[in-house]
């Protein structure tokens, strides 16, 4: 079997559990791109940003979307996740412990606005904001792939 710190292993082949989410793993390829998404062992976002959106995402106006059930009104035509307009926000979505092991409970119905969210240098592309989420909760900033390591895709970069 093989675990990490971050990642808890159950008795059962084939599966690890991150928080209280139960995820089959089908290759060790899928197992390590788990243990190296800087995402499942951060989740500053989640509890640093207001997280709003337009009213027609939620499920009670198209199937498959945001739990209405978890949102607020935020006014005629938007929403917001319940925990994120408060002065210290945590999305009531978000399960976890931020900085060690996270996951959203709602990861196939996000909002637009998360599915959007990219981590630092995701791409080689730097978002201020994720650096600046992690930086709240203590957390180092993501660094830029090294470019001169071939098994350093760039796609999940290591924190610093």
């Amino acid at each position: 079997m093989i675990c990490s710190d971050e990642i808890n292993c159950l008795d059962l082949p084939n599966f690890v559990k991150l928080g209280t989410c139960e995820l089959e793993i089908n290759s060790i390829e899928i197992f390590k791109e788990i243990q190296d998404n800087p995402c499942l062992t951060c989740g500053a976002c989640c509890a640093f940003f207001r997280v709003s959106f337009y009213w027609a995402e939620a499920d009670d106006a198209s199937e498959g979307g945001i739990p209405v059930h978890l949102t607020e009104d935020l006014g005629p035509f938007r929403r917001v996740m319940k925990g994120t307009n408060v002065v210290q926000p945590r999305c009531v979505a978000l399960e976890g412990t931020i900085g060690n092991s996270v996951l959203c409970s709602i990861y196939e119905n996000r909002p637009s606005v998360c599915r959007t969210f990219e981590l630092s240098w995701k791409e080689n592309v730097h978002n201020i904001s994720c650096d600046e989420a992690r930086n709240y909760y203590g957390l180092a900033a993501l660094t830029p792939p090294n470019q001169n390591d071939p098994d350093d895709p760039g796609h999940y970069p290591r924190a610093a």
